[in-house]
């Protein structure tokens, strides 16, 4: 820890070895804009990050999960961390304009994206030093900051920002329930064919700052859908298809996949569901591993006959059951509801399955309830 410009602020080091770990990955984008994007966001995480989980609480960690961080970072700034079960956005900023903080608009009007609170937070990579000089809440942000339309941010003038970043640690351990959010409506719902025209149309990294190319209303409903947000991350790097199910099949799970859990089981003599008397046994099992509710499962996939697909939850530990109240869930692509597309355990069982028949190139989404540790949709393509 550095010395303090103003007795509140709080100023932290950013070290080598995280300049040297940022430089790296920022090779993994679209264009030079892009790639200063997430060195900056990469900077600011680990470094703000290493602080709360020593000074405010261990557990604190990033929201969804790293895995997902350069599909945000490609696409606008900003990263959420989870503290408890609060949301704190880390927005950072390379100037030395403190008059007020901005905030894309994406972390204040999609709801899914919707922070607690907001850190101003300055950054100077070449002098290796983050401060954080102040936070606001969601709810503050909304009533008193502005809206500029011509670079869709939120702006908040530091008169309006709470400079003390002690208050807000004291706050998040001793006021958990505190209002800090504005209701935000839903976006209107995208369909399917205009979101794969929107990600055609976006792919191109000379796009440098797509956030800016279509309206809000479409933009925002792309990005919330995360299964959408990596595929047009994945397409603006040139990166192939990574979520197609017989190529895992057939060559092995994509690198991409085996970040998020994915991996291919050969099973010999297994069926893949115990309450099925006429399914085939099948050579080859996908599988993920999930934790629900401080317990490990897993998600197995597999083919059956007819063009027809066997999605199914089981406990990791043999012999253990799922409880009452689970639910399993498919969605078409754009998450649309279909019929028999739900299994729910009304008492504990060993096994939640749904067979489901699909034709070549849809997608399917899934969902478990309750939601698994770092859940983020995916669309597997079949």
């Amino acid at each position: 820890m550095l010395t303090f410009a103003n007795p509140t602020d709080l100023i932290l080091e950013i070290s080598d070895t995280t300049q040297q770990q940022a430089r790296l990955h920022s090779q993994s984008f679209s264009n030079s804009y892009s790639r200063y994007q997430a060195y900056v966001n990469e900077l600011c995480l680990n470094t703000v990050l290493q602080w709360i989980q020593e000074d405010v609480t261990p557990q604190a960690k990033v929201w969804l999960s790293t895995n997902t961080l350069p599909s945000f970072w490609e696409l606008v700034n900003g990263t959420a961390v989870i503290i408890d079960s609060k949301k704190v956005m880390l927005v950072p900023q390379d100037t030395i304009d403190l008059s007020e903080l901005r905030v894309p608009q994406e972390w204040v009007d999609i709801p899914n994206w919707v922070g607690d609170y907001y850190l101003a937070i300055q950054i100077e990579p070449e002098d290796s030093f983050v401060k954080i000089w102040g936070y606001c809440t969601h709810e503050h942000l909304k009533i008193k900051g502005s809206y500029d339309a011509s670079d869709r941010t939120y702006s908040l003038d530091a008169n309006d920002i709470n400079p003390d970043i002690n208050i807000l640690t004291l706050t998040l351990q001793l006021c958990p329930t505190e209002t800090t959010r504005q209701l935000i409506n839903p976006l209107p719902p995208l369909p399917q064919t205009q979101a794969q025209n929107l990600i055609t149309r976006l792919a191109s990294p000379e796009i440098i700052n797509p956030r800016q190319n279509i309206p809000f209303t479409l933009w925002g409903a792309l990005i919330e859908h995360s299964g959408w947000r990596q595929n047009l991350y994945q397409k603006r790097l040139g990166i192939p298809e990574q979520w197609s199910v017989l190529q895992w099949l057939q060559h092995g799970v994509s690198q991409i996949a085996e970040n998020f859990g994915w991996e291919k089981l050969n099973l010999q003599n297994a069926t893949a569901g115990a309450r099925s008397t006429t399914a085939t046994q099948p050579q080859q099992t996908l599988s993920r591993q999930l934790q629900i509710a401080g317990q490990l499962y897993e998600l197995l996939l597999t083919s059956q006959p007819e063009d027809t697909w066997r999605f199914e939850l089981r406990h990791l530990t043999v012999g253990l059951t799922i409880p009452a109240g689970f639910k399993l869930r498919l969605l078409t692509e754009d998450l649309q509801n279909f019929p028999d597309n739900e299994a729910v355990a009304t008492t504990a069982v060993e096994s939640l399955y749904i067979d489901v028949a699909l034709e070549p190139g849809e997608g399917i989404v899934w969902e478990i309830e309750p939601l698994p540790e770092n859940y983020d949709r995916e669309i597997l393509r079949f």
